[in-house]
């Protein structure tokens, strides 16, 4: 079995984000870059067919330069090999479409993606690989056997979990629950030297049309004050909860 997982490179959750040119563009000056979380399970999964089925690996991300060592560090996780689109990922269907042509002359049987990326959270790029590609599609999956060309699939919906089955090919927009936060792995020092060695594709892109644009950025408003109320000054504190917090 043949797997691919989409890499995307994000800003780490605990980094402090700034723009610039009048809100128009993201300040990346002193940002650290991560595995987005939700590829990161789904890469781990996959290591476990690797290890449990004999998959192979591959992982992929549309980005430059900038955004190889994340890719490393995919690799030294334990993904055989990589490849980076070298374009700018600044449109869904754009992500999408350079993607599909990876896979198709790929022959992946299976393609694991996180349902959102954690900055722009749009959850478009699974589904769209899905349709461009004619693969199956599975979405919010938080759990996956495969047993020959057939796979078993549960995922998230309103008020509980539905399982599902279907047939490779397949793409599946992963989330915490395919594996779980203790199953992550770390590199360690052999995985990195070896990473160093495993081959890292760069292909130049199909030149896909861009078909949205960013307009602006904004911050969320700052939190207010907090008020204290004295514990036995009930009056106040439901005056407030149903004038101000308008909540009652």
């Amino acid at each position: 079995m043949k797997i691919l997982v989409c890499i995307s490179h994000v800003p780490d959750t605990t980094s402090k984000i700034n723009f610039t040119e009048n809100d128009t563009k993201f300040d990346t000056n002193g940002v650290q870059f991560v595995i987005n979380p939700y590829d990161e399970f789904c890469l781990t999964r996959a290591m476990w067919f690797k290890e449990k089925q004999g998959a192979s690996v591959t992982v992929v991300n549309v980005g430059g330069a900038e955004t190889e060592p994340t890719l490393r560090k995919a690799l030294a996780i334990g993904a055989d090999d990589a490849i980076r689109i070298n374009a700018e990922p600044t449109d869904g269907m754009q992500v999408a479409k350079e993607l599909a042509v990876v896979v198709k002359d790929g022959g992946f049987d299976m393609v694991l993606a996180g349902k959102e990326s954690a900055d722009y959270n749009g959850q478009m790029v699974p589904g769209m690989l899905a349709t461009l590609t004619g693969f199956n599609f599975i979405n919010g999956c938080v759990g996956i056997d495969v047993e020959g060309t057939s796979i078993t699939a549960e995922r998230e919906i309103d008020g509980g979990n539905e399982t599902l089955s279907s047939s490779l090919p397949v793409v599946v927009g992963g989330q915490k629950g395919i594996v779980e936060e203790k199953d992550l792995r770390i590199p360690n020092m052999r995985g990195i030297m070896m990473a160093r060695k495993k081959p890292l594709q760069v292909v130049e892109p199909l030149g896909a049309n861009v078909s949205t644009n960013i307009q602006s950025f904004e911050k969320p408003a700052p939190k207010g004050a907090v008020k204290l109320v004295n514990a036995e000054n009930v009056d106040e504190l439901i005056n407030l909860l149903h004038n101000e917090a308008k909540v009652i």
